[in-house]
């Protein structure tokens, strides 16, 4: 179990008066340590509610944002990157915006071994976009896992066969 100076980062899991926060501001996340720096392993959040606003015409967005890393020392808690996420809600920037600025905060909150980040935006007018933004740290082996799943990311894997 985590003793509670392990947790001292920690003050909005279990908090019951929580403000949620309509403009963006990322300094609502926290993090708490790695208790297995030992291993290279994944993190990954699945986070189907997201939603920002088009910077020109203020109509929202909608998408799925997909963030996976592997950890170093420090690990973002769930629940301050939903109240994050959702601080976006009247933020207008585009999808491209999101996703490097979603992707940006995270490596300087964590300084992760390696990251990525990917938002199926909901198709409007026809068109949807996918952005895809991936950083290995520099000077390690996942500097260059970067680059290799950048260039050899399947952006549909539920790709059809239309012969």
């Amino acid at each position: 179990m985590r003793k509670d100076h392990e947790l001292e980062g920690v003050s909005l899991l279990g908090n019951q008066n929580v403000e949620y926060k309509f403009e963006y501001d990322k300094s609502i996340l926290e993090t708490f340590e790695n208790k297995h720096l030992d291993n290279d392993y994944w993190v990954k959040f699945n986070c189907p509610e997201f939603t920002s606003l088009c910077p020109k015409t203020g109509q929202p967005d909608f998408a799925t944002i997909y963030i996976s890393y592997i950890p170093s020392e420090k690990m973002v808690e769930s629940k301050s990157l939903k109240l994050y996420l959702f601080s976006f809600r009247n933020q207008g920037d585009f999808h491209e915006d999101c996703i490097n600025i979603i992707m940006k905060d995270l490596i300087e909150l964590m300084d992760p071994k390696y990251i990525e980040v990917w938002g199926k935006f909901t198709p409007r007018g026809g068109i949807s976009i996918d952005p895809y933004a991936n950083y290995g740290k520099k000077g390690t082996m996942f500097e260059e896992m970067a680059k290799q799943r950048m260039f050899n990311h399947d952006m549909y894997p539920e790709k059809v066969d239309n012969r």
